[in-house]
């Protein structure tokens, strides 16, 4: 069945348009001409039609049927050609014949409804698949695009939609094979790497602190160095302890005068005991104290020199690799190392006797060491990014996603699995509606060939012919044509009567051609089609008597679809005619509602259609009633619409008196103007037709609705059956 409908951009429809939704298994939609019902039963009929491109047909379960349309182009099309199609039904069948395709019927709809069941039920999981789907892509785009953006924006290149981006994670999950590395060390190599292309760095020189160390080791520092112990004078120094002072007196001895008292005491004999006293190996101590203490201080500047440059151009540089803020406190240390170490030697030197205990400075070297190790370990990796900048780029965007799926792992592992066991149920299930459809076309050929050995056009000719004899059409009937296959309309006397017919009789005839369409086809493999009926306006230019055949014929359709008897599946009916669609729609005189059937009205205002929808209610209770709701619904804005409104109230309301002519009213208006609008109401009440000034009038433009409502009231004043207009516009008595 056909769902719902929207019209847009057509005709009488603007860019809104109207959407007709919940279509049921029996729908009727009431317009007033021109109001664009013939538009909607066209789309219908041919919906890939180009002028339609802004419309559209929802289908339910998306399963199409074929659809009959009846309005004034089927009309024009099937009886304009001097000949019409001939009808296949079931003809000269056997009961047993019939009764086995009906059998098969039945079963073709009990397979088609287990087809439908299994596509509702593959559509639900196939619903439920996407909302996973989405639920997941929203969540991937939230806890893991959008928590990585800024750090690794580079690496979702090619994947900075939602979609696109859910779908790079998965296929990661998948084939990802690297290596896991830390978020510190991704979000380091992402600083090199991504961004603008990076450039070599030069390795920071490596100092060696191994001889300065070595100098400190040595272990002359700690030793005491004093004169030769078995000289007479010895014994004096030792307990004076006055080694270093003499040492430094011996080289102001000149002569024979005491360098302290100034006295002739200094002999032969007491020199010869004082050099003896420091002797080669005390000398020799010394030196060695003064070659260190100078190669330590040379060594000693030269790398806190070297470390200095080291600093202030690390400083400088800021993509360096080294951690200067620790380097700068070591070095720091070091230097004040230094500083304490060159007070000892000093002291050494000057006091050889004394046993001294150098800072050692390895600690400081060590750690100094290290810090360099790892800045050119860290600038080793950086070159060789540089080197092979295209690979070192894909590895860490490779090892950037093996992050991302690892963190989200958990996600990631539930949504396969909830996705697979729905995967799998909708294979099954497509699996078993493709086998269900397989049944349904084997069944289905097998009822066409059983229909095609019993269907004839025959049966249709018969039954049109029935019922134009039953409701008086007895100067014309169907007869086959020379040409196999098709129909013609022959009078009595052999001629062909298509010239000849009545509007009336022509719009009867093609209606009853197209209810026979309905029940069977062109083609004998169309009879057990199921079908959608659309039905525009079948009582144009009918009399009252076989506008209630139609309606009767109709009504019958009706019922058989509600039971879901035969291959017709939904009706979709238009009409302008107040009265016809009551009698069509009317069930029975308890029953007011039907879960099966659904109203609609269009309404046209200012050029532009609109619909209102009424449900299961339907809004038509008598024509007369729906002429007075339309008047007072203040929606109206044509001349022309108003004015055939009035005069439809005003021809229904007098008949029923009939003692009123067109001059007895006219003549009750004073002005010229009035008894113009007066009489382009009511001119047809004896004559039954529109007179010259009517249409004359029609013309004018310039007239206001004001004026129409005026002369409508006064119409009813001056008749005195003002309490009838009172009571239809819902006026208070004392109302005027």
């Amino acid at each position: 069945m056909i769902q719902s409908i929207s019209i847009k951009n057509i005709a009488t429809f603007d860019n809104q348009g109207v959407q007709i939704n919940d279509l049921k298994k029996v729908n009727f939609i009431y317009g007033a001409n021109a109001c664009g019902k013939t538009t909607i039963s066209n789309f219908v009929h041919d919906s890939s039609d180009s002028k339609f491109s802004n419309c559209s047909l929802t289908w339910q379960n998306d399963l199409l049927l074929k659809v009959l349309v009846y309005n004034k182009e089927f009309r024009v099309k099937n009886f304009g050609k001097g000949k019409l199609n001939g009808v296949f039904t079931l003809g000269e069948a056997t009961a047993d014949q019939i009764k086995e395709i009906e059998k098969k019927n039945d079963e073709l709809k009990i397979i088609k409804a287990e087809g439908l069941q299994k596509r509702e039920t593959l559509d639900k999981q196939k619903k439920i698949k996407e909302e996973l789907v989405n639920s997941f892509k929203e969540t991937t785009w939230t806890k893991v695009y959008k928590k990585n953006e800024i750090a690794f924006k580079d690496a979702f290149a090619g994947s900075l939609q939602k979609e696109s981006f859910k779908n790079k994670l998965l296929q990661e999950f998948e084939n990802n094979n690297s290596l896991l590395e830390t978020l510190d060390t991704l979000q380091a190599k992402a600083k090199t790497i991504f961004g603008e292309q990076p450039q070599r760095i030069d390795e920071i020189s490596q100092i060696s602190f191994d001889k300065i160390v070595e100098i400190e080791a040595n272990e002359v520092w700690k030793r005491i160095i004093v004169g030769k112990a078995d000289v007479d004078i010895a014994k004096l120094i030792q307990k004076l302890n006055i080694n270093d002072w003499v040492n430094q007196g011996r080289e102001y001895i000149q002569d024979d005068t005491c360098p302290f008292c100034q006295q002739k005491t200094i002999t032969d004999d007491f020199k010869t005991q004082i050099e003896s006293f420091f002797d080669e190996t005390y000398l020799n101590d010394i030196t060695l104290l003064k070659e260190l203490k100078q190669e330590y201080n040379i060594i000693a500047l030269n790398i806190i020199n070297e470390l200095d440059r080291i600093e202030t151009n690390q400083k400088a540089f800021s993509n360096t690799k080294l951690d200067v803020d620790k380097f700068s406190a070591y070095l720091k240390t070091l230097i004040s190392q230094n500083t304490t170490n060159n007070e000892y030697l000093n002291n050494k030197i000057k006091e050889p006797s004394r046993s001294i205990q150098l800072v050692p400075i390895k600690v400081q070297a060590d750690l100094i060491t290290r810090l360099i190790k790892q800045a050119n370990i860290e600038i080793k990796k950086h070159n060789e990014i540089v080197t092979n900048y295209a690979t070192e780029r894909s590895k860490l965007i490779k090892s950037i996603w093996k992050y991302l799926i690892e963190e989200f792992k958990t996600e990631i592992t539930a949504f396969n699995s909830q996705k697979s066991g729905l995967e799998k149920g909708i294979e099954n299930l497509e699996k078993q509606r493709n086998e269900k459809l397989v049944e349904y076309n084997k069944l289905d050929a097998e009822i066409k060939i059983l229909s095609k050995n019993v269907t004839s056009i025959q049966p249709t000719i018969n039954e049109i012919n029935r019922i134009l004899k039953s409701y008086g059409f007895l100067n014309f009937e169907i007869v086959p044509a020379q040409e196999e296959g098709f129909y013609q309309i022959q009078r009595e006397d052999g001629s062909v009567a298509e010239t000849t017919l009545s509007e009336g009789e022509i719009t009867f005839i093609t209606f009853l051609y197209y209810l026979q369409l309905t029940k069977g086809g062109i083609s004998e493999e169309e009879v057990s089609d199921e079908r959608v009926l659309v039905i525009d306006d079948p009582i144009s230019s009918l009399d009252s008597n076989v506008l209630f055949v139609v309606s009767t014929l109709i009504k019958e359709i009706i019922k058989n679809i509600k039971a879901d008897t035969g291959n017709i599946k939904q009706l979709i009916l238009l009409t302008h005619n107040v009265y016809f669609h009551k009698e069509v729609s009317f069930i029975d005189g308890r029953t007011k509602f039907c879960s099966k059937t659904n109203f609609w009205i269009l309404r046209k205002n200012d050029k532009i259609t609109t619909l209102q929808s009424f449900e299961m209610d339907n809004p038509i209770q008598s024509s007369y009633g729906l002429l007075w709701q339309e008047l007072k619904s203040g929606g109206i804005k044509s001349n022309l619409t108003i004015q055939n409104i009035m005069r439809r109230i005003i021809e229904n309301y007098f008949k029923l008196l009939g003692k009123y002519g067109d001059d007895d009213l006219i003549l009750k208006f004073e002005t010229k103007e009035e008894q113009e609008i007066c009489r382009s109401l009511i001119s047809w009440i004896n004559d039954g037709s529109h007179s010259i000034n009517d249409d004359l009038y029609i013309e004018l433009q310039d007239r206001t609705i004001d004026a129409y409502k005026k002369v409508f009231k006064d119409i009813f004043v001056l008749t005195k059956h003002e309490g009838h207009y009172k009571m239809m516009m819902n006026l208070e008595e004392e109302t005027i």
